[in-house]
């Protein structure tokens, strides 16, 4: 249980902190997390990043048990991936059940009966009326290269929009998109051609005026496509798509207004353009309804579908309305994609977050969000809380005036949630993440704020 030393932030009662609270045996990181993270050091890739010295042996529901015994409450689920939890019985008794009878069957191939399954739920609750297809792959990355392929083909033409602040994966394809961060793409290049950034609507960032301007400017973010690109340097008819995350992920989780994708929708029927939706972090419940686009109305051509899908087995799949799938056989391709195992993972996991989670997301997330709210007058290196369910976004700066971003002080953040028996991430430049579980409960919620708000007070000395 952590120790607060701000009493008066405290909001669970003390028997919910010694429920549901972490459980620390050791000091962090404890001797064999140690060791493990030597070993790493010396044979892993050094290109992935750590935000912290985290090994885990097992995990349970909310809660994450390290190979020194210390249990921790997980509000990263592995980036947004753990929709139901860890090792939800459900999902792995499907596993186990499947990985009994059938392990591997490439749809490249041959035929599988649980791949149309799996697609008819999903066309069941598709953001954009059907008929639907559908193409599996093993990544939100794959996802994107889908998407990309198929709106090239479709449409007969090469450029694709992106946003600045996206991240759509790490393959060549999904990196040209990507406009996240520069080491992402540093000594990477020459990336695919055809790729143009515009501005996201990240009106914190770009807009200190009233809820009125701020709307206008998420406006002209759009419009920006038509007045400057399209009259410039871009002839739309050569477009064969705009590809956007209605929540941007890693660039901070950045809601985009309902009237921006509105109006992208509008540009995109107006020019032929396809509209990709990029679901990839969003999608699946996390946001309180099947997709984050679905709190707008709007309507995509394309959606790509990967980490919560399958609450933690690799599975990425590309949905498109039916008429935009039109290429032929050996036009693209997976050996692994639409894995038995994965697929009855899938199905699994959408019955949970259909019978449970889906409306659990939107209530405790709507609790967080109540709260979280308030610490933007409470904390004075709390600039901004923003998000949708369970997909929140904490803002820190430097001052709330200037909002000068405050890297160091959010990694201190991150690093003191740690120390307490809290995984969390960063996103963005300045921007801490909370994407949970979705069967994550009240009483989780407020013993993990507790500590949070604790290590923002502590850092902020």
């Amino acid at each position: 249980m952590s120790t607060l030393t701000q009493q008066h932030s405290r909001i669970a009662t003390e028997a919910d902190h010694a429920a549901y609270g972490p459980k620390l045996k050791t000091a962090l990181p404890g001797p064999l997390a140690k060791k493990v993270v030597a070993d790493d050091d010396r044979i892993i890739s050094p290109s992935y990043t750590r935000s912290y010295p985290m090994v885990a042996k097992s995990g349970r529901g909310i809660r994450v048990t390290d190979v020194d015994g210390n249990e921790f409450l997980d509000f990263a689920a592995g980036i947004a991936v753990t929709s139901t939890g860890h090792c939800h019985p459900e999902v792995v008794k499907a596993i186990q059940t499947q990985a009994a009878e059938l392990i591997h069957m490439s749809g490249t191939d041959f035929y599988y009966d649980h791949m149309i399954k799996l697609a008819d739920r999903l066309s069941a609750i598709a953001p954009m009326p059907g008929p639907h297809r559908f193409y599996y792959g093993n990544s939100g990355a794959e996802a994107v290269e889908c998407a990309i392929k198929v709106a090239r083909y479709h449409t007969g033409r090469q450029n694709i929009i992106a946003f600045f602040g996206a991240f759509h994966g790490r393959t060549m394809g999904a990196l040209s998109l990507t406009g996240s961060k520069p080491q992402q793409k540093r000594r990477f290049a020459p990336f695919v051609p055809g790729v143009h950034h515009v501005p996201y609507p990240y009106a914190y960032r770009n807009c200190t005026g009233t809820a009125e301007e701020q709307e206008a400017f998420a406006l002209n973010c759009a419009r920006y496509i038509e007045e400057k690109l399209f009259k410039t340097i871009l002839p739309p008819e050569e477009v064969a798509a705009i590809i956007l995350e209605p929540i941007q992920g890693e660039g901070g989780y950045v809601v985009a207004p309902d009237n921006f994708l509105k109006e992208i929708r509008r540009i995109c029927d107006k020019h032929g353009i396809l509209m990709i939706a990029d679901e990839v972090q969003s999608g699946v419940g996390r946001t309180g309804k099947w997709w984050a686009i679905d709190h707008s109305g709007v309507q995509p051509d394309i959606v790509c579908i990967a980490k919560g899908i399958a609450s933690g087995m690799p599975l990425g799949v590309c949905m498109t309305k039916a008429e935009v799938m039109d290429w032929v056989p050996g036009s693209h391709a997976s050996t692994f994609g639409g894995n038995p195992v994965c697929i009855a993972s899938a199905l699994a996991t959408l019955d949970i977050i259909e019978r449970e989670a889906l409306k659990n997301a939107a209530t405790v997330g709507g609790q967080m969000l109540a709260r979280l709210k308030g610490w933007v007058a409470k904390h004075p290196h709390v600039g901004d809380i923003r998000g949708r369910g369970l997909m929140i976004g904490i803002e820190i700066v430097k001052d709330q005036k200037t909002r000068q971003e405050a890297g160091e002080l959010r990694d201190k953040i991150v690093d003191l949630a740690f120390e307490r028996g809290l995984l969390i991430l960063g996103c963005g430049a300045t921007s801490i993440r909370l994407c949970p579980p979705l069967v994550l409960n009240r009483q989780e919620a407020e013993v993990a704020l507790d500590i949070l708000e604790e290590c923002v007070e502590l850092a902020s000395r």
